[in-house]
């Protein structure tokens, strides 16, 4: 690591080897040759005089690239795309007059761009799949475990630890969806030439349009791709840019809301993150126990959602069949968009492999307010009894405001039941409320949707992705 230059955390300290090479200079120029072989194999394939020698001294030097060659020509030229064709000419001589015959620019750096955004999503999606793994785990394993569900952060009525944990995993199941359905959308720019026409391919084949169209199909196969976009101007539409990175915007979104979830579980200290023997919480409260992981993730998404905006203004900006200020733009923003995707990832993994259940802390919680939800209960019972409804209802709201303001004196249990059994208007008596005060039997259908949505709808997915799913955690690297 250089300690003298500015450093972009998201290499140094979050995102993984395997995502930030596919967005490093080895990666693009390694892939720029690629194409170029792949065209000029299929314009030989095609008519065009290439002799098989010509192939064969590019693939030779396809991966032994010539770097310095290629940056002092670019000093003097001010084109990158020109200083790789020169610097692979060098490399292979007798083939430099074929090298990137009848393409522009975009031929090279918009495919890489595609062929990038591919592997790249396919690193998220694999992430996603592993995360649904981990939380399915969990959602079965607590799906019966009562626990107190918030409105607004405020108590409101039972459900279950398992029953909870499907909210996060049905977001990803959303982005999961999202993702492939882009994945199957992903096309390569192709063969368009300069403003999109293929006018230069067509001249290059004596005006037969048929051959410009074999070319296209053949350099898709070649680089593994199923078609290409069949209009563009000399790029790619900027919209696959946006629709790419709302796709990564949207999973940080669902890893942002787990995220706020734990650090407020840890808070009330039911569900923590995962806490190292040695990790400090606090240079100066030694004591603490923050959920570091969580405000990381949701940090990073943070600048992920805000980051979507980049590609969302760039397909926006363009004039016609192409200007050049998408070009710095585009440097930053999608490679920072996989990045901090990838690194989100990550974390996400490593605390859901390792989430840390306080049932005790969770049942006295529930011990605690169940009393409030079960007055409606409570009034049924009495009317039942023989006790007139309404006279009943201003009776609950006395004892459960008397109820609460002894809690918020500092009492560590709840009268409510008590104060309802010592009144003789509701006839109930107390070991009959106890009857009535099972957990379980306020949770609604919490444990039943959990079944119904892990086996119908996510054990589906998990099944067909067994071999990419593995059970240590993810790499939480600082």
């Amino acid at each position: 690591m250089t300690r003298d230059t500015a450093q972009n955390p998201l290499n140094e300290r979050y995102a993984s080897k395997e995502m930030s090479y596919l967005f490093s200079a080895d990666y693009k120029f390694r892939t720029w040759r690629k194409l170029w072989i792949a065209l000029a194999e299929a314009e030989k394939e095609l008519g065009l005089s290439i002799t098989d020698a010509q192939i064969a001294e590019l693939q030779a030097s396809a991966n032994d690239i010539n770097y310095a060659d290629a940056e002092r020509r670019e000093r003097e030229i001010r084109h990158d795309v020109m200083s790789h064709i020169y610097a692979f000419g060098l490399h292979a001589p007798s083939a430099k007059g074929i090298i990137h015959l009848g393409a522009t620019s975009a031929f090279v750096t918009d495919n890489t761009d595609i062929l990038q955004m591919r592997e790249a999503l396919g690193i998220i999606r694999r992430r996603i799949v592993n995360l649904m793994a981990k939380l399915r785990d969990f959602a079965w394993k607590w799906r019966a475990t009562p626990a107190l569900a918030f409105t607004h952060f405020q108590p409101a009525q039972l459900t279950t630890v398992g029953k909870r944990a499907t909210l996060w995993l049905h977001d990803l199941l959303l982005d999961f969806r999202e993702v492939e359905f882009r994945l199957s959308q992903l096309a390569l720019l192709g063969v368009k030439g300069a403003t999109g026409t293929q006018a230069s391919f067509l001249s290059l084949f004596d005006n037969d349009e048929s051959k410009v169209n074999r070319l296209e199909q053949l350099v898709a196969e070649k680089v593994g791709m199923q078609r290409s976009y069949p209009v563009s101007g000399q790029t790619y539409s900027r919209k696959v840019d946006s629709q790419a990175v709302n796709v990564l915007s949207g999973f940080a979104q669902s890893a942002s809301k787990f995220a706020y979830d734990m650090r407020l579980l840890q808070h009330l200290r039911e569900v923590e993150e995962p806490f190292e023997a040695e990790q400090v919480g606090s240079s100066a409260m030694a004591y603490k126990r923050n959920p570091m992981r969580a405000e990381r993730i949701d940090a990073l998404a943070r600048h992920l959602i805000v980051n979507a905006l980049n590609p969302a203004f760039t397909a926006a900006t363009q004039w016609f069949e192409r200007t050049l200020d998408d070009s710095a733009n585009r440097r930053i923003a999608i490679p920072e968009a996989f990045l901090a995707a990838d690194a989100i990832a990550l974390i996400y993994d490593n605390i859901a492999a390792g989430l840390v259940v306080h049932e005790e802390v969770i049942a006295a919680n529930v011990r605690r307010e169940l009393p409030f939800m079960m007055t409606e209960n409570l009034m049924m019972e009495g009317t039942r009894r023989g006790g007139d409804r309404q006279v009943l209802h201003e009776r609950v709201r006395i004892h459960s405001q008397a109820a609460a303001d002894v809690l918020k004196s500092g009492a560590a249990e709840n009268d409510l039941f008590d104060r309802i059994a010592a009144d003789e208007l509701f006839g109930i008596d107390r070991a009959s409320i106890s009857e009535m005060a099972r957990p379980e039997n306020y949770t609604g259908l919490s444990k039943q949707q959990t079944e119904r949505f892990l086996i119908e709808d996510v054990d589906p997915i998990l099944n067909a992705e067994r071999s990419h799913i593995r059970t240590e955690a993810g790499e939480v690297r600082v």
